[in-house]
């Protein structure tokens, strides 16, 4: 199992700036481990751009920071799986917590994406987490719980360990400068593994589980000696190539 490292560029970037900063990680990690695999998540405007950035690169994967559930149709303002592929994404981000706050998506409609977008070929990054107030009220169970049958309950039994993780991104960690404590991240990162081996058993212990929420430099290797922890997804200490290439390579 390779552990896997993603940067989430979030709505920041234009071509221009998303190029360069994939230019300059690349140099950054030319001698990437084996035992390292590394995704971007750009905005969907840069994207093309960020595919020719990397024609020459086969160490670092593009993915998508969303998609809808659909090859085409009259859905304005959204994407397909297909378009992603066509821009040269191999990965996808389903159900982010800012997707579910901000814009109102589902546990329902997260799942349908997640698996609509894994029956058109691609991997999958799917979040979730909860917030201060269900983990301080004694729910963080019954929230991961739930978010991970309706996200889970599409995919085939029989789908590769490879093409799907799960990114644990407590809500109340995500951008504020607040880290889950150790003991916070193992908790939890318990509950996902404990419910892979009832809902995917054949392929629970190979599928990756990441940890995401103010994710820096200075906390990567800690976070990584967690049980049950196969990798980050982070966002703002990504926007730099230096920055990040610290924590792939930590």
């Amino acid at each position: 199992m390779k552990t896997l490292m993603a940067a989430n560029w979030k709505m920041y970037k234009n071509k221009e700036e998303a190029s360069a900063t994939l230019a300059d990680l690349a140099l950054r990690l030319t001698a990437l481990p084996q035992n390292r695999e590394v995704v971007v998540f750009a905005p969907f405007t840069a994207l093309s751009a960020c595919s020719s950035a990397l024609a020459d690169n086969s160490h670092i994967a593009l993915g998508g920071q969303n998609c809808y559930p659909a090859a085409e149709g009259a859905f304005t303002g959204e994407i397909s799986p297909t378009m992603l592929l066509n821009c040269g994404c191999a990965w996808v981000l389903a159900g982010h917590s800012e997707r579910r706050s901000l814009i109102g998506e589902t546990d329902v409609f997260v799942g349908k994406k997640t698996a609509y977008a894994l029956n058109a070929g691609l991997n999958v990054v799917l979040c979730i987490g909860e917030t201060s107030g269900e983990r301080d009220s004694g729910k963080l169970t019954d929230v991961l719980v739930r978010q991970l049958e309706a996200g889970l309950a599409d995919i085939s039994t029989d789908i590769a360990a490879e093409r799907i993780a799960l990114a644990y991104e407590p809500v109340w960690a995500i951008g504020t400068g607040r880290v889950a404590g150790p003991t916070e991240i193992a908790e939890s990162h318990a509950v996902v593994r404990n419910f892979l081996k009832k809902r995917l058993p054949r392929q629970s212990q190979d599928i990756r589980i990441l940890y995401g929420g103010s994710v820096k430099p200075e906390n990567t290797k800690e976070i990584m000696t967690l049980d049950n922890v196969n990798g980050v997804l982070v966002g703002g200490a990504s926007l730099q190539a230096e920055s990040f290439s610290r924590i792939v390579l930590a």
